[in-house]
């Protein structure tokens, strides 16, 4: 199988002054879970070439096992660092989509045209669409053939409100994702906050937070053994 991952261009963390990009563990392990499972991964952003790092997400205390897998990874991280760019990209070329969070998606890849182009058409084609923590942003804009948002009264969820207030960006952020959810139709539901939690609605699957990212890629690999 072939699975497409999108990663953000964007690294400023609003007017802050600090930096933001893609979080690794978010990145890294369903990377692996994907891979181990032999299915062949493109990389793909809005800019192409190196997306950002969020530096926070390599501090010591977010370390894991897919993590340190991934600092030892030469052979990934040149691949990370020559993303395709979304405008190269067919959905028809692959079997799933998957989006890792971080800050930076709330930024750039929520109003990326080629993004939605690209949610749009998995979802037509009735493939699986992912996203893990933040990234559930990116499917804000995605519409249905009905011209509906795209997960309009289906299960979803994703970083939640407690969460942001717990790392100080209720105020920073550009929109409390918890909230667009719910405004656009979605059926949002949270587990305890930093605990994994995954829901799947059809081919919709989303996480909520770092830890549910291997759930997230887990539930897609079940679908795509379907």
């Amino acid at each position: 199988m072939n699975i497409l991952f999108v990663l953000t261009s964007h690294d400023s963390l609003g007017n802050t002054g600090e930096k933001t990009g893609f979080w690794i563990e978010e990145f890294a392990a369903p990377y692996y879970t994907f891979a181990d499972a032999g299915n062949d991964i493109t990389l793909a952003s809005p800019m192409g070439g190196q997306p950002p790092i969020d530096p926070k997400s390599a501090l010591e205390d977010f370390q894991t096992d897919a993590t340190h897998r991934f600092d030892a990874d030469s052979e990934l991280q040149n691949k990370l660092a020559k993303t395709l760019r979304l405008t190269e990209i067919s959905a028809d070329d692959y079997d799933a989509i998957f989006y890792p969070g971080g800050h930076g998606p709330m930024w750039d890849l929520t109003t990326d045209a080629d993004s939605i182009r690209l949610i749009e058409a998995f979802a037509r084609q009735e493939k699986p669409v992912s996203a893990v923590c933040h990234a559930p942003s990116v499917l804000l804009n995605a519409k249905d053939e009905q011209g509906q948002p795209l997960f309009d009264g289906k299960q979803v969820t994703g970083f939640s409100n407690t969460e942001e207030a717990a790392v100080g960006l209720t105020d920073v952020v550009p929109f409390l994702l918890e909230d667009e959810l719910k405004k656009r139709g979605g059926l949002y539901s949270q587990g305890p906050d930093w605990m994994p939690y995954c829901v799947q609605d059809g081919m919709l699957i989303t996480g909520q937070n770092p830890a549910s990212s291997t759930a997230v890629a887990e539930a897609v690999l079940t679908l795509l053994k379907d």
